[in-house]
């Protein structure tokens, strides 16, 4: 792992620093990559981000701009959603590793299996290279619907791992999962609620199979972060300590209070405090040996999600970022169990955990190139002014060249007061369009100014704070919002965003991004560092007849699931790649992304009767005179190859 190295401006470096002498460690530096890059992701001397995956020890790292040549080079064009299928292996390694050796330093009697919750990352070859690999440490999976469990019945192809049943379940639910059982897999049905009970007990006994029963609880322990509000006392997750109770006094009742074996405990999703983690660790093992001591035979404790990722790279408690490492989470929940356990005499249970965001976020990219950039420099100064102007557009115009360090504020006020006058004279018919266009400019110069002055201001009153961003360019990126990044949306998550070339070359644009959608939410305009958010980001300018490229990276963990169709974009190309030894690289999958036709068909229409009908509005303009049957034809040929063709931006 690379130590964090801050992220920070163009304006906060060197004013030595120019264009001339930038360098790909300077972007580096720039953009954060060495901190939430983690290890795999950096930048090369050629100025591109580079991934390096790990063969035994030896590094092999792989350029992303030769991964997307390959993928035109096939036919798969921006945006497309790339895998690095080494990386969701080396997290399930490195998860399964650091239980391992915690366990052992930790002189901890049982052993460590993890379950990946489905929910996270549901796409069909990300699961299966879950499985197959998974297999190697006895990963199992986690069901919160029936879908979901048909597919972990499905894909576990061993008998050790574990399928984990939670959400609420009904009688089928269970037929499923006695099935499962029935056939050697360890399937727990985790109760959610006590109307699961009766539904169990029923069905085990229709079936005749036992049943592997656990028991979520509610922990008493608020963790930080986006999701605090969920923990604690006002979880939706879990039962009562009263609940509980009448949870064992049925099973017991019942006959069946052998069966419930292991405890599950929610700590939280994106957790970035460890000490959160060792408090909720604490509170379940006081739950897991009030259980044993009530005659539950138990020996699996189901600590849930919550393992962070380090979005930031700050190393920080804050919502997007994570103050421990895995080793140092793997060690506090080992050491939590035993000192908590050991004095009571209870046997240390098998240690669970559901990891999804830390299994795959890194190992996913979206990549999406910029169709265009509107900025607001302003057009060159005219000159001289017509003769016969207002002396308000006069005075306005004359402002951007005595703008100082000493009267910044001055020309600030002055020049608002000025361009809403000239606005004023243009609404009673007194100033032209054209003087109201001049005017317009003139201020826009001023802003631009001041701007280039305030990195140097001691000072920056709270008026013009924000004047960065309401100058920065908006770049209008190849790519849907809503169906790729839900969650900076919906949740206002941070994700690393920065050009994957051109790294050699000094940014000297500032810029917020706009996907394709008619939408003013479809923006990005919040960017993390490990230093805090900024508004803008440090982007090139175009150059013309180039495609410039971005990269939205860590983006494995739920945003395929949350996508939409908003404004019909469909799902984009996907791209599985298996980096070799040698440095080369295999496209072990890859898949086009939704036609038109496909998404018209997800929201109910018929392509067959879409092209039927238009054919007839086409027909009707035929008799009408206004097209020929020629021009029909083609017409209609067109309408045809549109509905076949990508949802998103093509250049041909």
């Amino acid at each position: 792992m690379s130590n964090p190295e801050s992220m920070l401006s163009t304006d906060t470096l060197s004013p030595a620093v120019s264009a001339g002498n930038w360098s790909s460690d300077l972007s580096a530096q720039l953009y954060g990559i060495n901190a939430w890059g983690a290890g795999y992701y950096s930048v090369s001397e050629q100025g591109e981000v580079q991934v390096t995956v790990d063969f035994d020890g030896q590094p092999v790292t792989v350029s992303i701009m030769d991964i997307v040549q390959g993928m035109h080079d096939r036919g798969l064009h921006m945006p497309a959603v790339l895998r690095i299928r080494n990386l969701l292996d080396h997290r399930i390694k490195a998860l399964n590793e650091s239980f391992a050796t915690a366990i052992a330093d930790g002189g901890y009697r049982n052993c460590y299996r993890g379950v990946f919750p489905i929910k996270v990352n549901q796409q069909c070859h990300v699961v299966e290279e879950i499985a197959d690999y998974g297999r190697h440490y006895n990963h199992g999976f986690e069901a919160g619907s029936k879908a979901e469990l048909i597919i972990a019945m499905a894909q576990l192809q061993h008998s050790e791992g574990l399928i984990i049943c939670n959400g609420y379940k009904d009688a089928e639910f269970i037929d499923l999962g006695l099935y499962a059982r029935q056939m050697g897999i360890s399937c727990f049905f985790v109760v959610e609620t006590l109307s699961e009970i009766p539904i169990i007990i029923e069905r085990s006994r229709a079936l005749n199979v036992e049943p592997l029963i656990g028991v979520r609880i509610k922990t008493t322990v608020a963790v930080d972060g986006y999701w605090s509000q969920d923990s604690g006392d006002r979880s939706i997750f879990g039962l009562s300590t009263a609940s509980l109770m009448q949870l064992v006094d049925r099973l017991r009742e019942a006959g069946l209070l052998h069966c419930l074996r292991l405890l599950h405990c929610h700590l939280g999703s994106q957790i970035p405090n460890i000490r959160n983690v060792r408090s909720g660790v604490l509170e379940a093992c006081r739950f897991y040996s009030g259980l044993v001591q009530e005659g539950a035979p138990m020996g699996y404790l189901d600590l849930g999600g919550g393992l962070a990722v380090d979005y930031e790279g700050a190393r920080t408690n804050s919502t997007h970022s994570m103050n421990y490492g895995l080793g140092e989470y793997c060690a506090n929940i080992v050491e939590s169990i035993r000192e908590t356990l050991d004095p009571l005499d209870i046997e240390h249970p098998v240690i669970v955990t559901e990891s999804g965001r830390a299994t795959v976020a890194y190992s996913s990219m979206l990549l999406f190139n910029i169709l265009s950039v509107s900025n607001s420099v302003p057009d060159k100064n005219p000159g001289a002014l017509p003769e016969e102007c207002h002396d308000t557009l006069k005075n306005l115009h004359a402002l951007p060249g005595i703008v100082t360090t000493k009267n910044f504020q001055e020309c600030y006020n002055d020049a608002i007061f000025y361009r809403d006058e000239v606005r004023e004279l243009f609404h009673h018919g007194q100033a032209s369009l054209r003087e109201r266009a001049l005017a317009e400019n003139s201020f826009l110069e001023v802003l631009h100014r001041i701007n280039a002055i305030l990195p140097s201001v001691q000072r920056v009153p709270p008026e013009l704070q924000n004047l960065p961003e309401l100058l920065s360019d908006i770049y209008y990126g190849n790519f849907s919002l809503f169906q790729s990044l839900p969650d900076i949306w919906a949740i206002d998550q941070l994700f690393p965003i920065m050009p994957i070339h051109r790294l050699t070359e000094k940014p000297g644009r500032a810029a917020i991004l706009a996907d394709l959608t008619c939408d003013c939410d479809g923006k990005i305009d919040r960017f993390s560092t490990p230093e805090g958010e900024r508004n803008t980001l440090d982007l090139h300018s175009l150059v013309a007849g180039e495609d410039y490229y971005l990269g939205v990276f860590l983006v494995g963990a739920y945003q395929e699931t949350l996508g939409d169709l908003h404004n019909l974009f469909g799902d984009t190309n996907v791209v599985n790649v298996a980096v070799q030894s040698d440095g080369s690289f295999e496209f072990a999958r890859e898949f086009h992304g939704d036609s038109i036709a496909d998404v018209l068909s997800y929201v109910e229409y018929d392509p067959k009767q879409l092209q039927e009908k238009f054919r007839l509005v086409a027909e009707k303009a035929v008799r009408d005179g206004k097209i020929s049957v020629a021009e029909r034809r083609q017409i209609l040929q067109a309408f045809k190859d549109s509905l076949q063709g990508y949802t998103y931006f093509e250049h041909h």
